[in-house]
């Protein structure tokens, strides 16, 4: 371009230089004869001028380096347009983050009227009742101090008033912007918009909104121990790792599911020496999982009380890091038999996951810490080798005394691989509250050494304990450690209790639809396990929670039962009008939806704040947000059907005498909206309970 440009330029000189000549040459015609010579020169330079005009611009169209850089532009202007072509096609199928598009919207504004003025734009719904604007902003108030800092004196109020101006102009979704009180910032959605968007998901689905980068994410989640059965304090890590990573894969991130196991370390040496006095058989068949944990604890009371032992597990231990074929093949043996009981318990919970126990890691640790002695990283501390790090109180005992490993060495592996040969841009570890210090250390240490690099992001995703109703540490009656399995089981026969009561109180009623045996199962299965999953991710994760069968399976207030069947009733209204999904989905493609009643944008607007309810979750990872938006969605219908009829039946035949289709219509659209909610928790439907 600036060749041609070059070029260009040298002939618009000539032409302009051309001009004067042909006046001159005009001139001298009218002399006298003893200026023909002149004439005659003046003529030939000019026919010289048009001759190089015509060679520049020859050589412009034929310059082979010029003809290149034009089918380079070409090329690149067609990948643009397919570039332009795939933005917009991958925008629509995104919902809208109302509270992200209005501060988009507010800090474009900001940077054209105040150039160099920064500040966190914050967005929000208004929940309160009554006829409310939909969203509302107090960034004026921090704008204002902004502004006044550079030299124009201003107020929250007048901010406010000079946004609401410009965003008035451009912003096609809003019915009207108001300032209220001393700079607030209102936002109200227009009607028509509203039902547009209803349509949309109608016709396209729940889609995620968007998001400004796809990240590689590692989500390490439930991690029980090879040997041991699961028990109730691998509950929550297991359902809220689960629901974490559900909403990020949902919102279009690469995640990768890690079962960190722990299948390494000197338990599987004491394991192994036991099982060869108790099991001689360990080498070709594993005790059964229950077994194991039995021998496990008389192992290490062994352990603990003879030094014959205690000498000869640490054999077994060194056999193993050397992969003897008799002691690897005992050890195999358990990690496979332990691996097919935890994996009983994920199918029963619908959980995807990778194991990857610390064996995996082993075999990095002598080369890391190699490097890092390299490295100058370690300290010497009472024969140990320790790392220090600034602001932390305890260091990170990266090699015992006595030359082993430790955890910290291990979670010191499994960085090096996550962030390191995998790459990933968000490493997240679903941990309870009580290795939050561990894992501030840790994060510490491996920023300090090179282990996460500056732009990569690790979080602690830290979670209360399970209590009983006694308000203690969730224990059986014998004090024992719930069972995983065992919670399971008891969750399905009371649930199936329960089923078969209310089936038999309808049948002494003779009341019709009764379920069959297989609605009945799917059902005790969908509320059993939803029940225990949504009590669970209900509370905020970093609190303590009760756990309660009786108040799990409640059919009021915020339950997993109250609102599974809330979405069957849903269902149910298009049902009773004689429309199938399929008919339903061909009248939103024909007609436009129309909302007008007040109970009816009510609780399209509720649908429409999902976007921003992900967005906000894929930020904080506090699953207990898409908890309350269900129930929201949940009252926002109650109050819509107490109010708007959507199937009109004669009072004394039965007979239908007026289908509402855009109310039929909403139903579909919040029974949709409630599916990708239940789905995102983990939460089986039914299409009958």
């Amino acid at each position: 371009n600036e060749y041609k440009s070059y070029l260009s330029r040298n002939i618009l000189a000539l032409k302009l230089f051309g001009r004067p000549c042909s006046l001159i040459a005009r001139q001298m015609r009218t002399s006298s004869d003893t200026t023909d010579v002149h004439t005659s020169q003046a003529e030939e330079q000019i026919r010289n001028l048009r001759k190089q005009i015509d060679n520049l611009e020859n050589r412009i169209e034929a310059d082979p380096e010029v003809i290149d850089l034009e089918t380079k532009i070409s090329k690149l202007r067609y990948q643009k347009g397919h570039l332009e072509r795939a933005i917009i096609k991958e925008q629509s199928r995104r919902m809208v983050s109302f509270p992200t598009f209005f501060a988009s919207k507010i800090t474009d504004v900001v940077q054209a009227l105040y150039p160099g003025v920064n500040a966190k734009i914050e967005v929000g719904p208004v929940t309160t009742k009554g006829k409310a604007a939909d969203y509302q902003t107090s960034a004026c108030f921090l704008l204002s101090k902004e502004i006044s800092k550079s030299g124009i004196k201003c107020n929250p109020k007048q901010v406010a008033e000079k946004l609401k101006e410009e965003l008035s102009k451009n912003i096609t979704c809003i019915d009207k912007i108001e300032v209220t009180g001393p700079g607030f910032l209102n936002f109200y959605l227009k009607n028509s918009f509203v039902n547009e968007q209803i349509q949309d998901v109608l016709m396209n689905g729940v889609r995620a909104p968007g998001c400004s980068k796809r990240m590689k994410i590692v989500v390490d989640f439930s991690s029980p121990n090879i040997a041991k059965e699961m028990h109730v304090g691998h509950l929550r890590s297991t359902i809220i790792g689960d629901t974490i990573a559900r909403l990020l894969e949902f919102m279009g991130h690469d995640v990768k599911r890690i079962n960190h196991l722990g299948d390494w370390g000197t338990q599987f040496g004491m394991l192994i020496a036991h099982l060869e006095d108790k099991f001689p058989n360990h080498t070709q068949e594993s005790p059964p999982i229950s077994d194991l944990q039995e021998f496990y604890k008389e192992s290490k009371k062994r352990f603990d009380t003879e030094p014959d032992f205690k000498q000869r597990a640490y054999r077994k231990v060194v056999a193993l890091q050397a992969y003897d074929k008799e002691t690897y093949a005992a050890w195999k043996l358990i990690c496979d038999i332990s691996l097919r009981e935890f994996q009983n318990i994920y199918d029963r919970l619908d959980i995807k996951l990778e194991p990857y126990g610390e064996s995996y890691y082993n075999s990095r640790m002598k080369g890391m810490v190699k490097k890092l002695e390299e490295d100058g990283i370690l300290t010497d501390g009472d024969g140990c080798k320790l790392i220090f790090v600034e602001g932390q109180e305890v260091p990170l005992m990266v090699v015992k005394s006595d030359g082993g490993f430790t955890y910290d060495t291990s979670d010191l592996a499994t960085m090096t691989v996550r962030m390191g040969e995998w790459n990933a841009d968000w490493g997240i570890y679903v941990v309870d509250n009580g290795q939050s210090l561990h894992f501030e250390l840790l994060f510490a240490a491996c920023r300090k050494i090179g282990f996460i690099a500056p732009e990569q992001k690790v979080t602690h995703v830290g979670f209360g304990v399970v209590l009983g109703e006694d308000k203690k540490k969730f224990k059986t009656r014998s004090g024992d450690t719930v069972k995983l399995r065992q919670l399971l089981d008891e969750g399905l026969e009371r649930a199936e209790k329960k089923i078969r009561t209310k089936e038999a109180e309808k049948k002494e009623r003779g009341s019709g639809g009764l379920l069959t045996e297989e609605e009945i199962i799917k059902c005790r299965d969908a509320v059993a396990y939803g029940c225990i999953k949504f009590a669970d991710l209900s509370c905020t994760r970093t609190n303590d929670y009760v756990f309660s069968f009786d108040k799990m399976l409640d059919d009021k207030g915020k339950t997993a039962v109250y609102l599974l069947y809330a979405l069957t009733r849903i269902r149910s209204i298009a049902r009773v009008a004689g429309l199938t999904p399929e008919e339903l989905f061909q009248s939103a493609t024909r007609t436009p939806i129309v909302l007008e009643h007040e109970a009816e944008l009510k609780l399209a607007k509720t649908l429409l704040r999902f976007a921003e309810v992900i967005e906000e979750i894929g930020h904080t990872l506090l699953p207990h947000t898409l908890c309350s938006y269900l129930y929201d969605i949940s009252l926002a219908f109650t109050h819509f059907y107490d109010n708007c009829y959507c199937v009109e039946k004669d009072a004394k035949t039965g007979e239908t005498l007026h289908v509402h289709t855009n109310r039929l219509l909403l139903c579909e659209a919040t029974a949709r909206v409630m599916e990708k909610c239940f789905d995102l928790l983990g939460l089986k439907t039914v299409a009958r309970m």
